[in-house]
């Protein structure tokens, strides 16, 4: 199995994966990201064998890194949450988010060029991603590179190992054109990862001699590591035997379980929030699921799948959502409001649509937060609102003697009409 396949069964609370070919839409996955530098702080701490770096945050200290931090050749990274940084460019004319030099006298102009501009890459949008931390590493020579994923994995109802001795590439192309050199091995969590299994994978990954002991040593590490911090896949890519025979993980790639925030809040504190999106910032503040996207038809609904068939049928009838937000079944007045106040603060919004079935939510409790949120906010754009289920005659009495503009809608086609006649 590839490792996009297995990725496809990755499912957290808050993990919101929107791609409708019709909508020509394709979201970004919410998930705590951390900088590649923080993922080896991590590694580090647990007894990994990663390379020496540190980390600069100014200008000013740039100049003065080599006398603290002496390698024999040195490897300079722009860190933002982003791929393709070594290929990328900055606003500023400078190519590349990667470089490698033997000259410490160089480490102070390159990162100079980086910090406070924009990196752009094929990951970025056109502006870029501003450039507020450079990580300078010692450079190994690596002789192999490997790929090591642990990966929770539904179609295994557990975790598993993927690797293969292709490392240092694109792993879904390894698979696609090679699927012989890539192993998935399914995990027992109680009994957990053996050091036959760790052994037989540094044989597979083409480890010899002392060197493979290194590797499954290694490999065991990064399985408690896995567990200890609550991970739903940590991705090594490559895994490397330098030329020293030292095993080292160059790059990690690190996902949490989002049910677990409340046993690893150091670990979340560390996100750096400045690259998300300030409207899903505020979302989950509110523990509300939100989504931006390009439309005009704001959309507030309680579950997810109700919530993609909203979009879906708003897009059959020749409009397009600006956003997904989904409640939640245990949504109250506060957080109506604050999806409200999301949606009335997109300047890209022109209609607003509540679609709501009650089963655990009361909508009452809906329409309670949108009188308010209304009367509040003086909403001014059309409100298409299709409330059922759970006290839905209470609600509708609530809408209908509040004195605002709102359409009521009977179903879900009535009120995707109603929302795209509203744009005209």
């Amino acid at each position: 199995m590839s490792r996009m396949a297995s990725l496809r069964h990755v499912v957290s609370r808050r993990t919101l994966a929107l791609c409708d070919t019709k909508l020509g839409n394709i979201s970004q996955v919410r998930y705590l990201n951390l900088l590649e530098y923080q993922s080896k702080v991590l590694l580090s701490e647990n007894g990994l064998n990663v390379q020496r770096f540190k980390i600069v945050d100014s200008p000013s200290d740039a100049d003065n890194l080599h006398s603290s931090f002496r390698a024999d050749e040195y490897v300079i990274k722009a860190q933002i949450l982003a791929g393709g940084r070594g290929l990328g460019y900055f606003d500023n004319g400078f190519k590349g988010g990667v470089h490698v030099t033997k000259d410490p006298d160089a480490i102070g102009p390159i990162i100079k060029k980086m910090i406070g501009h924009n990196l752009i890459t094929k990951q970025t949008s056109k502006e870029g991603i501003p450039v507020k931390k450079v990580m300078v590493a010692e450079s190994v020579t690596i002789m192999k590179e490997k790929y090591l994923c642990f990966l929770m994995d539904r179609q295994n109802n557990g975790p598993v190992l993927i690797s293969s001795p292709a490392g240092g590439t694109d792993i879904e192309e390894v698979a696609k054109t090679t699927p012989h050199v890539i192993k998935t091995i399914p995990i027992d969590i109680l009994e957990g990862l053996t050091d036959r299994v760790a052994e037989s994978v540094a044989d597979f990954l083409e480890f010899n001699g002392d060197t493979k002991m290194k590797a499954a040593n290694e490999i065991k590490k990064l399985w408690e590591f896995f567990k200890k911090v609550d991970s739903v896949q940590l991705e090594i890519n490559p895994l490397a035997e330098t030329s020293t025979g030292d095993v080292v993980s160059i790059d990690a790639k690190i996902q949490f379980d989002d049910n677990a925030r409340y046993r690893q809040k150091a670990i979340f504190d560390m996100e750096d929030k400045t690259e998300r999106d300030p409207r899903e910032v505020i979302a989950e503040k509110y523990n509300l699921n939100y989504i931006g996207m390009s439309g005009n038809i704001g959309c507030m609904v309680n579950g997810a799948g109700l919530a993609m068939a909203t979009m879906d049928i708003i897009n059959l009838y020749g409009g397009k959502p600006a956003n997904f937000l989904d409640v939640g079944g245990g949504v109250n007045e506060e957080q109506v409001y604050q999806a409200f106040s999301l949606l009335n603060s997109d300047k890209n919004v022109k209609v607003i649509l509540v679609n709501v079935f009650g089963g655990i939510v009361n909508c009452a409790t809906i329409a309670n937060g949108i009188v308010a949120a209304c009367k509040n906010m003086k909403l001014k754009m059309p409100l298409v609102v299709r409330l059922e289920g759970t006290n839905v005659s209470e609600a509708r009495k609530i809408l209908s003697s509040s004195g605002l503009t709102i359409q009521s809608a009977e179903n879900l086609d009535d009120a995707a009409r109603k929302a795209v006649d509203s744009l005209s």
